[in-house]
């Protein structure tokens, strides 16, 4: 007889009656799961999972991709590595201007030299065509040259991020011209420079920019095949040259910035040195001097001596210190850095920083030197005014100290060489003082030929009656220098050229109007007979010539 059934035994757990399990069925079952495998049930339960199965997918196809998208870049980063190249420019170097005005004028003068080049293709084509074929084939060369010529205009990139740069120049006459020129902006250009593509970019920095002039910092690219590396060296041969023609028959005046030397305006003409009238044979010995000492480097660095050169002109206003060198600059084919040593803010380390960094092939010039350290004015309540930084020790130092530098020339011009100190005007700082007093009878007959004796057509004192009656008229009013030493009284070379300007072309005029040059008479001592000029004239300092001279 069957045990009732509880309602809490499921109908699976019912067993017949008389129905034993075996003690070592427990046993077995468990050995069959784990002959079975429990992780193969939970894979197999995983894998008929649908959802689990498309999330599994997913996951694995984006690590995929991933893996891809790396290799992808890290592939074509080496690929760049192996087949390109780039060039960076900073603003900073002097070659930045170079090529932005090369690649404006370059791009102009592709597409000039591109249509000269397919009129001159269609020329010799059509030319030999109707030396040998007929007229049919004339037609048939002069469609495919101008396929071909439109091919190659297509291919020519041009500029399409443009920046203007603005240029004042100031004429002789004081009138003033404004230019304008179209340089590349910046952004992405394409150029084709000698079959040749190059990248360029043009990048502008927001957030960093120089302080002191408060331009932002820029960058240039340029980007080309590795094979084509070569192309850099030819590109900037040519901007550089493309530069010094721009400058050439020209004198660049640099000016101190902060602590570096820029341009200041645009490139002078050159004036000859042929312009400046000195007196007999001053010109000739400076300009000797210095040929000689530019001549001269390997001498100077055998025997150990500093290679530097220092030149006082001193002498009344007018006289032609500023003048002449300016034309010996043009005549030695050099710039002139122009140097204000009473300029507010200068002081001893950024002034031997300038001297220690000049330009190469530059004179430096420094202006009235007795003005700087005599014309000092005290900080006050009222304005706030300090003066020049400037002392005077620094200057020493930096002319002739041990951090000077060398390969340099500089010149010093005032107009009270009794007021400079003997120490700077030593042997070392100074090596030769030139004294350019008023105009002797020599420089106003020079003068008076420059400008009458022939103006291109004919001349105008042919005889030279009317110089003789200028010099006259010039030794009756006392005006004529060079009479010796002592105080002189006389005229300068600026006020008779300008008496000279004005009556051009009129002979009679500018005799009758020597008198009006009283008004500008100076008076000079003529030759100086201070220490600092004993100092300089005693000096002997072993170089190829005589390093201390005094030249009256």
């Amino acid at each position: 007889m069957e045990p009732p059934a509880t309602p809490h035994d499921p109908p699976s757990l019912r067993l017949p009656v008389g129905y034993e399990i075996p003690r070592d069925q427990p046993a077995r079952k468990l050995a069959a799961v784990s002959s079975s495998g429990g992780d193969g049930n939970i894979l197999s339960q995983l894998a008929g999972n649908p959802f689990f199965t498309a999330g599994f997918g997913l996951a694995s196809l984006g690590a995929g991709l991933a893996l891809v998208q790396r290799g992808v870049r890290q592939g074509a980063a080496l690929l760049k590595r192996r087949l390109l190249v780039d060039l960076e420019i900073s603003r900073n170097d002097e070659s930045y201007q170079w090529f932005l005005h090369w690649m404006s004028q370059f791009q102009r003068a592709q597409i000039s030299n591109t249509s000269v080049l397919q009129s001159r293709r269609i020329a010799a084509d059509v030319a030999g065509s109707r030396a040998e074929t007929p007229d049919r084939k004339v037609a048939t060369t002069k469609e495919k040259t101008g396929i071909l010529s439109a091919v190659i205009k297509r291919l020519t990139p041009g500029l399409h991020h443009l920046s203007i740069q603005t240029s004042k120049i100031n004429n002789p006459n004081g009138s003033l011209n404004t230019h304008f020129s179209l340089i590349p902006g910046p952004g992405r250009h394409i150029l084709r420079y000698k079959n040749t593509f190059i990248a360029v970019k043009r990048e502008r920095e927001t957030k960093s920019m120089n302080l002191q002039t408060g331009s932002p910092w820029e960058t240039v690219t340029l980007t080309t095949l590795y094979s084509q590396r070569h192309i850099f060296e030819a590109l900037f041969t040519e901007a550089h040259q493309l530069a010094m023609q721009l400058q050439e028959g020209k004198t660049v005046i640099f000016t101190a910035w902060g602590t570096e030397w820029r341009p200041f305006g645009q490139p002078r003409r050159k004036r000859p040195l042929e312009s400046v009238v000195l007196d007999e044979g001053i010109k000739e010995r400076i300009v000797k001097d210095v040929k000689d000492f530019l001549g001269s480097g390997r001498w100077y660095f055998d025997r150990g001596i500093p290679y530097r050169r220092g030149y006082l002109l001193h002498g009344p206003p007018g006289s032609g210190k500023t003048s002449f060198i300016q034309a010996l600059a043009g005549e030695l084919d050099y710039n002139i850095s122009l140097l204000n040593l009473s300029e507010r803010g200068l002081t001893d380390d950024r002034l031997n920083h300038l001297l220690t960094n000049v330009p190469a092939r530059t004179i430096v010039l420094l202006e009235d030197v007795d003005a700087a350290f005599g014309n000092r004015r005290i900080q006050t309540d009222t304005d706030g005014y300090r003066g020049a930084n400037v002392t005077f020790s620094g200057l020493l130092n930096a002319l002739d100290g041990v951090a000077s530098a060398e390969e340099r020339i500089v010149f010093l011009t005032t107009n009270h060489a009794d007021r400079l100190d003997d120490a700077l005007v030593r042997p070392g700082r100074v090596d030769m003082a030139v004294h350019l007093g008023p105009a002797t009878r020599w420089q106003v007959e020079r003068l008076w030929d420059r400008f009458y004796g022939d103006d291109g057509h004919h001349l105008l004192d042919p005889h030279g009656d009317g110089k003789r009656r200028f010099v006259r008229e010039l030794e009756r009013l006392g005006l004529l220098g060079g009479g010796g030493r002592g105080t002189t009284t006389g005229t300068s070379t600026a006020a008779l050229q300008g008496l000279f300007l004005y009556h051009k072309g009129d002979v009679e005029g500018a005799i009758r109007a020597a008198d009006s040059l009283l008004d500008g008479a100076v008076v000079a001592t003529n030759p100086p007979t201070t220490a600092a000029a004993a100092a300089v004239a005693s000096s002997s300092i072993p170089t190829p010539r005589k390093a201390g001279l005094s030249i009256p």
